[in-house]
């Protein structure tokens, strides 16, 4: 049995054609050679430490390393990357700790606040100030240019903010104008539970900003327009078919429920039209002004707010003054009716009620 390293000699047999040194005791690297390198592993198998470019051999130490010995490379290594992995270290954190105190900045700087008189109130995630200008130049100081519709708390703009974003803007009327709000806590903590609200029914509010001059909500901007104007129309309610009716009011249903139960307090909407009722390009119901007339109004049935949308009032709220979810549920009713026969509910109560008096004058003639 062979023992200790191959000789060097065997570099010099470049005829060796064939080689089988299994079952010996060599070590360290294989002569570099075409016979070892092609040998089989059978050939090399059962020795010591060979090592080398051959089947299922380890490759060898570089010289170098093996020269210094593994402690002292061990040492090598180490000297040189501790502090290379230090540095490194010290720099994420010095990087984190810009980026953190950057975000506590930006934080800060959005935070509902109540400034001086002539300076923006804003509940915005981001700087109000630049908000509000970008929005009175967007709408060229609320031009009626802009104007996409109206409602019982304000007019509504289309709005392309230099972001590229688009935003339906709702600038309030003065009387719905609440700048100086009594309880600005209460208030700000219902505008944020507004902005938290996600629902695929319900159109999702983006921020409420003050001006001495004028207040208004961002939204997001739907294209398909609101129920009632799509109802009213002949050629579009022709394109609503008894699919797309029971999806409008199958989402409707959605927003109610998410909008009574998805909360620990629940949001009462108090009337839901076919105005407040917006639709986007593939028919799928949202409902605008989520929570609305309880941030403008929480102390008050909000009369001039529901003109326009009697026929949509529950008995109930009419006769009681008193609102919860079974004046939505009401409203849902009608205006489910008014979904699946294509007519505004003031009309179809009059048609009942026509139908009603007919019946009693045949009775009374009988």
């Amino acid at each position: 049995m062979l023992n200790g390293s191959i000789p060097e000699a065997f570099n010099n047999l470049r005829g060796l054609r064939f080689v089988n040194i299994s079952f010996n005791q060599f070590e360290g690297h294989i002569p570099n050679l075409k016979a070892f390198h092609e040998a089989s592993f059978d050939a090399l198998r059962n020795n010591k430490d060979l090592c080398g470019n051959a089947t299922r051999l380890m490759a060898c130490v570089p010289s170098f390393l093996a020269n210094h010995g593994h402690g002292k490379w061990t040492k090598v290594i180490i000297s040189v990357m501790l502090p290379l992995f230090g540095g490194l270290l010290l720099l994420f954190l010095l990087v984190g700790s810009f980026f953190t105190f950057y975000k506590k900045t930006q934080i800060k700087e959005s935070e509902p606040r109540e400034e001086q008189q002539g300076d923006i109130f804003t509940v915005l995630g981001f700087n109000g100030r630049v908000l509000h200008d970008n929005i009175i130049e967007a709408t060229e100081d609320f031009s009626s240019d802009y104007s996409i519709g109206s409602g019982g708390y304000g007019s509504v703009y289309k709005a392309a903010l230099p972001t590229g974003q688009v935003v339906a803007v709702k600038k309030l009327y003065r009387s719905e104008d609440n700048i100086r709000i009594n309880n600005l806590k209460a208030f700000e903590s219902e505008v944020m539970a507004l902005l938290e609200i996600r629902h695929r029914n319900i159109v999702q509010m983006y921020g409420f900003c003050s001006h001495p001059k004028h207040s208004f909500l961002v939204y997001e901007l739907l294209e398909g327009g609101s129920l009632r104007m799509l109802l009213s129309n002949n050629e579009q309610a022709k394109e609503l078919d008894w699919k797309k009716r029971v999806k409008v009011v199958k989402g409707l249903a959605n927003a109610l429920s998410y909008m009574h139960h998805g909360h620990s307090q629940p949001i009462v909407y108090r009337v839901i039209s076919s105005n407040n009722v917006l639709l986007d390009l593939d028919y799928e119901a949202r409902v605008s002004d989520c929570g609305t007339a309880r941030i403008l109004k929480p102390d008050s049935s909000n009369w001039t707010s529901l003109a326009g949308t009697y026929d949509y009032i529950a008995p109930k709220l009419a006769y009681t003054m008193r609102v919860d979810e079974k004046c939505d549920v009401y409203s849902f009713g009608v205006l489910t009716m008014e979904v699946c026969m294509g007519r505004h509910a003031g009309d179809l109560i009059s048609y009942f009620s026509s139908l009603e008096s007919t019946s009693s004058l045949m009775s009374n003639d009988q």
